[in-house]
């Protein structure tokens, strides 16, 4: 085995990439709570890979067998119930641990100088994500997939000029058909996880290169030893590897939890109507996307039509995403973290997760006068901490960010 190991060693430097990724990348000492959710993220990933390969397997791409190969999948199928309470809950989980993640990078400034590469790789990551999930909701060919596709996508033809012709690119069809669901199909099994493993490995090429960040913002490359290691920081391995592990043991607990107990959620992971064949006669009371969706589909529904059109409302839903890649160049702050930013940052950014919080809320309810008030002040808000961050980042008195991480 030894000999082997060395003749592929020669051939391929395994060891050199280990060493430069795990055993002797230095990260810095004082990581907390929240650097869990990086890993977290990719163990949802390899989750999502290997359950979705063995979910293909049974399942018919198309109109006519789409629904009956998912009760067939869920039925008749060994262990089938298992393996798609585990992508679905999984599809959940990886929204929840990469809105964490993001949160932290928000915090504690990872996304400043000179990280913003890795900052907008990971903003890439997300987007796909959302592509990806979007394309797979589709699939169950239930109520639910069917119509709320059917009001995404007729988003597109709201854009002028171009909109009309595009949601039927999109569609394949004059409506959403069989067609459809094969070309989502593939998108969702082979093209979008192929530019995500992509993505992925950018994203860490480029967070390797740079160093990871931390919570106090110290940068831990300038304070080394006579050997050139970071006086700050320890191996990745095997003190973060072990780390890791008791919040994989804590994580998994907890979704092994909801995958056997609780996997539609009330409702919110597996809609009810969904769980009924898709009828092109029979719309469902409420169309509702999926919950991480809904944050984005209430900015949506805030913003009032024009003329009829819809275009303001997903130009406003565009935006919202589209702004957090230009977040580097908005933070005008001196400092990293947030512990030791002004009382400014602070305030506005528990505005903004308060904010996003109460329109994911409002976007998976039905509306009425009250709640599109709500939703636009909460608009209003979202957009503000943006808008408003260069003059308030730069404004506000800020503490003295310490040389070297203590203890």
């Amino acid at each position: 085995m030894s000999k082997l190991w060395t003749w592929v060693n020669e051939r391929m430097a395994v060891n050199e990439v280990i060493e430069n990724h795990l055993t002797k990348y230095y990260a810095p000492k004082n990581f907390n709570f929240f650097y869990f959710f990086g890993s977290l993220a990719m163990l949802v990933l390899v989750n999502q890979l290997i359950t979705g390969i063995w979910l293909t397997m049974s399942y018919e791409p198309s109109a006519a067998g789409a629904f009956a190969s998912v009760e067939y999948i869920m039925r008749d199928v060994d262990y089938g119930w298992l393996l798609r309470y585990l992508h679905s809950t999984g599809a959940s989980a990886f929204f929840v641990v990469v809105y964490l993640h993001m949160l932290r990078g928000i915090m504690y400034g990872s996304y400043q100088k000179p990280r913003e590469l890795v900052w907008l790789f990971g903003m890439l990551i997300y987007l796909v994500l959302m592509g990806e999930a979007f394309m797979g909701y589709l699939l169950p060919w239930g109520q639910m997939s069917y119509w709320g596709a059917q009001v995404i996508i007729s988003l597109f033809g709201a854009i002028p000029f171009i909109g009309p012709d595009l949601a039927q690119w999109v569609r394949g069809d004059y409506l959403i058909s069989g067609i459809t669901l094969n070309r989502f199909f593939a998108l969702h099994v082979i093209a979008l996880p192929i530019v995500l493993l992509g993505l992925v490995v950018l994203h860490l090429i480029a967070l390797h290169e740079v160093g990871s960040n931390n919570p106090l913002g110290v940068d831990i490359k300038k304070a080394k030893d006579e050997s050139g290691k970071p006086l700050d920081g320890i191996p990745f391995h095997p003190y973060y590897t072990v780390k890791d592990i008791v919040g994989v043991v804590v994580f998994l607990f907890v979704f092994c939890t909801i995958v056997f107990f609780f996997p539609e959620m009330g409702g919110y992971f597996l809609e009810h109507p969904n769980f009924e064949v898709a009828n092109q006669l029979k719309t469902p009371d409420h169309i509702a996307p999926v919950w991480y969706f809904t944050p984005f589909y209430a900015i949506l529904r805030a913003v009032p039509a024009i003329g009829g059109s819809a275009f303001p409302g997903v130009l406003a839903m565009g935006a919202s995403i589209a702004v957090l890649f230009v977040l580097p160049w908005l933070d005008r702050s001196p400092v990293r973290s947030i512990r030791y930013k002004g009382w400014m940052s602070k305030l506005w950014l528990a505005i903004f997760c308060i904010v996003f919080v109460i329109l994911g809320i409002l976007g998976a309810i039905p509306g009425n006068d009250t709640r599109t008030l709500i939703s636009q002040i909460c608009t209003v808000l979202y957009f503000a901490f943006f808008i408003l961050m260069p003059f308030y980042t730069r404004m506000e008195k800020t503490k003295a960010v310490p040389e070297r991480i203590p203890g």
